[in-house]
């Protein structure tokens, strides 16, 4: 049984996302970001920066993993889904373009113009047009590929998705990126994604497009 330690963030609903799709038994145990409970010692010593999310195997010793990229790629590997040998390669590289880029870039976009509007009018700008240039990459990107690795659905959509997903922050329009938005309705279909998205509020409904 995998302990998924989560909040409802789109870094925590790439592992429930991806333990649905692989079919895992799994347990969640909710840390309040808010509160603080991801600075307490005893998570410290699971994810020692902090930061959700962060799993224990506890069918492999209890195994400790932090960072969701390395999470990803642990349970891809121990399910063997979603992260094809011959595509490896192409996996990875969008998979740390997730982590690298598009990630960190939207969330700081989050902070200042969601959760922080006009503390800073250069953060705001700043980030806003990052976040755009992300949803033209990715949209050039996704003409010529049906997934970002290819023809296939893997590790790299599972963990770039849950950003695209609160597309409605961002007032920039998903719909103005026709392929962007093909993949984004295309992936939001997967019964194991609508599972995974309710993780933690089972109320909660996929934006749509």
């Amino acid at each position: 049984m995998i302990e998924l330690f989560s909040s409802d963030t789109p870094n925590g609903k790439k592992i429930s996302i991806m333990l649905e799709e692989i079919g895992y038994e799994y347990k969640v145990t909710k840390l309040d970001l808010s509160n603080g409970d991801q600075f307490k010692n005893e998570f410290k010593k699971i994810s020692p920066f902090s930061k959700i999310p962060a799993i224990i195997d506890h069918e492999n010793n209890s195994e400790a993993i932090f960072e969701s990229g390395a999470i990803l790629i642990y349970l891809a590997e121990k399910s063997g889904m979603f992260y094809d040998k011959k595509t490896k390669l192409k996996i990875d590289q969008w998979l740390m373009a997730q982590m690298g880029s598009i990630g960190p870039f939207i969330g700081q976009y989050h902070f200042f113009y969601r959760f922080n509007k006009g503390l800073s009018e250069i953060g705001e700008k700043r980030y806003f047009e990052m976040t755009k240039s992300i949803y033209k990459v990715l949209n050039d990107h996704l003409k010529k590929n049906k997934f970002l690795a290819g023809n296939d659905y893997s590790i790299a959509d599972i963990a770039t998705w849950p950003w695209i997903a609160r597309h409605h922050w961002h007032d920039i329009g998903l719909k103005n990126y026709s392929n962007l938005c093909k993949w984004y309705e295309l992936i939001a279909k997967r019964p194991a994604v609508i599972k995974g998205y309710k993780f933690m509020d089972k109320t909660s409904e996929i934006p749509k497009s």
